[in-house]
């Protein structure tokens, strides 16, 4: 592992790659990592191609109480720079239908992780269309931080196709909606118009959404 990464230590970060959007750390070591939107991690600016070692990086992040990104080693720790999420969900398996149906997720790392309760699918879905022009990409919570904010991955656009085509009419929070099902818990994706709304549809209780960097908002529509 030393080895890889030392080959790489003297070649420059890539220019204009340094897109941080994860919330700034007040203070700590920064390590030379970041996680590329397209789930790439780069060390000093090169990829780091072994998955194995991709995979045991990403099982030693979490997120700090402000939300920053920090790799935690029993050796050493610091704060890398993610771009959007750390993680994206590439498959997607479905078993039953309804109330009943389960979600299972396989992300990049080939971690497999069902949506329920206690791993949301969050999505911004009460917003009008023309407020996301190529779409807002639902993201599912893969596992807690230190704090308030979660580790998440991006749905795939494949993934995210397949996650519409199971949608199904309901409420949340009041206001029609598509949405899935997975463990009992329902999850919006998209609004629908008001006039499309079925007043018999069972009310929703719906939790304040995530904010931008996967805080928890509370429980799932159920």
């Amino acid at each position: 592992m030393k080895g890889e990464l030392a080959d790489n230590a003297q070649t420059p970060l890539c220019e204009g790659a340094m897109e941080d959007v994860s919330p700034p750390s007040p203070g700590g070591r920064h390590l030379p990592f970041l996680i590329r939107r397209d789930g790439v991690w780069l060390y000093r600016g090169t990829p780091v191609k072994r998955k194995a070692m991709v995979c045991l990086f990403a099982s030693l992040l979490t997120r700090d109480e402000q939300g920053a990104y920090l790799l935690r080693s029993p050796f050493e720790s610091g704060f890398i720079t993610v771009e959007d999420v750390p993680f994206l969900a590439v498959e997607l398996q479905w078993h039953g239908a309804g109330r009943n149906q389960r979600l299972c997720f396989r992300t990049n790392m080939d971690e497999t992780v069902t949506a329920d309760a206690d791993h949301p699918i969050r999505a911004v879905w009460d917003v009008p269309p023309e407020a996301c022009i190529e779409g807002c990409p639902p993201y599912l919570l893969i596992r807690p931080g230190d704090g308030a904010f979660g580790l998440e991955a991006r749905l795939a656009r494949s993934v995210w196709y397949e996650l519409a085509a199971l949608a199904e009419p309901g409420t949340c929070r009041g206001v029609p909606c598509l949405g899935v099902w997975s463990c009992g818990s329902f999850f919006p994706l998209a609004r629908l118009p008001s006039e499309n709304g079925d007043a018999s549809m069972p009310e929703s209780s719906a939790p304040q959404s995530p904010d931008a960097h996967g805080a928890p908002g509370g429980t799932p529509c159920v």
